[in-house]
């Protein structure tokens, strides 16, 4: 039988620079490969496996729903939607939701209904958008015009105009950007793939102020920031903003594609049937995991779990960055972070993975964590020791 990665070579699109590891089976906040090699899980599928790897629980709930019903289309009522459509009104305070597949289509969703508002309001000149330099938001059309990189954007355009990107917490710029045109401000309360920025509460302020003032309707994208993730339902929340769409997706079946639109009534009453559709949007599979998954960050108590394991992951972050001289700065939240280095994070990545430690390098000199909300404090000190082991490495090359 051929190797998995010389398969994969002739047969896939090779739009992924996969790091050279083949990942067999999990259990929590480990995983193995091939080889049976152990490594500990502090990127839980960019954010995605928020329980763990081969969740009980979780693994009953879809085993029942596969022995009932997986799909019945949007054509027909299932008993789920509603149900998990009602949940997310409670934890958001955004009382209504279109179910979709990831997060990159949550955010189109969300810019399509925005653009629906204003067509609904007979306002043609509402066409500009705002966005945030640093930005990700997806790779379909929309969501990659919203998205900053000109690296994912240039090989795709002319992408969607009128989009105008400023600095983050940069609220003179919002200011000055901002008018009677702008129809939406999109922006995620933590930059993820940017680098795990958090916006500033001064920032967030002003954006409230310019939607005030100007009417735009505000998208939070919290596909990576949102559901727990931060040890509390959502960071908009924290930042104080009201946002009339959220898109999520990620963890929110816990493995499971799953994506959502979350949506106030205002912008809900000017959609009509046919505006917008997805073919496995809000299937029972997926509704039945992102229900669990729900279930067990409320009322199983993940959300205390976050606040109180992310307390001490930045802690040790902190020691960490006062210990190795490449760390120059340690910015998230709850179980979100993100190291900024003063070199390139490549060789600290691959340190870590010889390590048995699996993390992430984004934005060239950042290394970011996000490891499942059921992690453990001693499987947190058991990866900061990796990671230091991974810096001493590297530092030791270079001195």
């Amino acid at each position: 039988m051929m190797d998995v990665k010389t398969l994969e070579s002739q047969h896939i699109v090779q739009t992924y620079r996969r790091t050279p590891v083949v990942l067999v089976r999990g259990k929590g906040a480990h995983v193995w490969d091939e080889n049976g090699r152990e490594y500990l899980d502090l990127i839980s599928g960019i954010g995605v496996c928020a329980l763990g790897h081969a969740h009980e629980g979780l693994a009953a709930a879809l085993a029942a729903q596969a022995r009932e019903l997986l799909h019945c289309s949007n054509l027909f009522y299932h008993p789920l939607q509603g149900q998990l459509a009602e949940q997310l009104a409670q934890l958001s305070g955004v009382p209504r939701a279109f179910f979709c597949n990831s997060g990159t289509e949550a955010v189109e969703a969300c810019l399509k209904f925005a653009r629906r508002y204003w067509h609904t309001r007979q306002d043609a000149g509402r066409t500009d958008i705002i966005a945030l330099e640093g930005s990700f938001h997806g790779r379909t059309y929309g969501s990659l015009s919203v998205t900053f990189d000109e690296h994912y954007r240039t090989p795709f355009a002319p992408l969607l105009p009128h989009v105008r990107f400023i600095p983050r917490n940069d609220a003179a710029r919002l200011r000055e950007a901002a008018s009677s045109s702008t129809a939406m401000i999109i922006l995620e309360p933590i930059q993820g793939e940017g680098g795990v920025h958090p916006l500033t509460a001064d920032f967030a302020r002003a954006v409230s102020e310019v939607c005030a003032g100007t009417g735009a309707l505000l998208i939070t994208d919290e596909v990576q920031c949102g559901l727990g993730r931060t040890g509390r339902p959502f960071y908009f929340q924290k930042l104080g903003l009201k946002p009339q769409l959220v898109a999520i997706g990620k963890s929110l079946g816990a493995g499971v594609p799953m994506g959502a639109a979350l949506i106030q009534e205002e912008v809900a009453q000017a959609l009509s049937a046919g505006d917008h559709g997805s073919t496995f949007g809000g299937n029972l599979l997926a509704c039945r995991a992102a229900l669990f998954f729900l279930r067990e960050l409320t009322d199983g108590g993940l959300l205390g779990h976050v606040s109180e394991v992310g307390a001490h992951l930045e802690n040790q972050l902190r020691a960490l960055a006062a210990k190795h001289s490449a760390i120059i700065e340690v910015r998230g939240a709850g179980l979100m972070w993100g190291l900024e280095l003063n070199v390139d994070a490549t060789a600290v990545f691959e340190s870590a993975v010889r390590q048995g430690l699996l993390v992430n390098r984004t934005a060239g000199t950042v290394i970011r964590l996000l490891p499942p909300l059921t992690i453990t404090p001693a499987e947190l000190d058991r990866g900061i020791t990796l990671l230091d082991a991974a810096f001493s490495e590297v530092m030791a090359r270079v001195a």
